[in-house]
């Protein structure tokens, strides 16, 4: 199992209310909430082996040199010769190295990797399995890994982790006609104002999947702009061969690494805590509570 782990607390800060605070008044909903979370993700799934993926780099410099509008407009402030830094909630920055130590305290696998995203461990962790896989996310783009063959779905919650939407190649193809391997394409296609993605004017989520249909992929599709019988609208060919471009690098924008230099490191869940007197510090500090004790009785079980 592969825990989107920022998509996770995020979803978490948003749904557990900030009245969650520690001792000296610092929120936690959002570590409290991650806990619930890979608790019920672990009593529901029972995976034997675990990892939080982590952004080391959430704007990777070699996806904003192909797309210089990549997240572009989740800028907080602009660092001259240091990293962009990622807007978000005031309350929310803080609980996040909270949420690392508790993870470590425990054992379970945390993977960043300088100049990757999360995406793109999850992507490499993904290639490397030998067995079934498991992504738990909240973002789309990960759809592209989706692959029966391999046992490769994604559970992308809706309300929370108890009850998410299995996206396996069935449920891909009924919600937006494509497999895993097609995924790729058709969001470039569509574009993503989420990530900062043009995609190609005035194609749609629709229209990408009919002429991926019709066409059997991008190049499939830029091949019929070059072909005058390929029965392309003259809007369609006009957009297709304006966006030439942007079709030319977005493949490697949105399709996630699969080649990260991955840490060694030990992802089977752990059935106890690898420091049990931190794991008992931090949650007296932090007022972690049930949230805590609730995953432990789970991990042993």
């Amino acid at each position: 199992m592969l825990l989107d782990t920022a998509s996770l607390y995020f979803r978490a800060y948003f749904g557990v209310p900030e009245s969650v605070k520690a001792p000296d008044g610092m929120p936690v909903n959002a570590v409290r909430g991650l806990l619930d979370f890979i608790d019920r993700l672990v009593k529901d799934h029972r995976p034997d082996a675990l990892v939080a993926c982590m952004d080391a780099d959430w704007r990777p410099a070699w996806r904003v040199e192909l797309i210089p509008s990549y997240k572009a407009h989740r800028v907080a402030e602009e660092r001259e010769g240091g990293p962009d830094a990622e807007e978000v909630p005031d309350t929310l920055s803080p609980q996040v190295p909270v949420i690392e130590a508790v993870l470590d305290a425990l054992g379970i696998a945390r993977v960043g990797v300088a100049g990757y995203e999360a995406d793109d461990v999850i992507g490499t962790f993904t290639a490397r399995a030998t067995g079934p896989v498991d992504i738990v996310t909240g973002d789309r783009d990960l759809f592209q890994l989706v692959d029966d063959a391999r046992g490769v779905r994604v559970l992308y919650p809706v309300k929370g982790v108890g009850n998410p939407q299995i996206m396996d190649e069935a449920a891909l193809r009924e919600k937006y006609g494509v497999d895993g391997r097609g995924y790729v394409d058709l969001a470039l296609l569509r574009g993503d104002p989420s990530d900062g993605l043009p995609g190609v004017p005035g194609v749609g989520e629709k229209t990408a999947a009919k002429l991926l249909d019709r066409f059997g992929d991008l190049a499939g599709i830029m091949a019929a702009v070059d072909d005058p019988a390929s029965g392309l609208t003259p809007a369609q060919r006009r957009r297709l061969d304006e966006s030439r471009p942007y079709v030319a690098v977005a493949p490697k924008v949105v399709r996630v690494a699969s080649d990260v230099p991955l840490p060694e490191v030990d992802t089977t869940l752990p059935k106890a805590p690898r420091d049990p007197e931190m794991v008992e510090a931090l949650g007296a500090r932090w007022n972690l509570g049930g949230s805590l004790q609730r995953l432990l009785l789970t991990l042993e079980a």
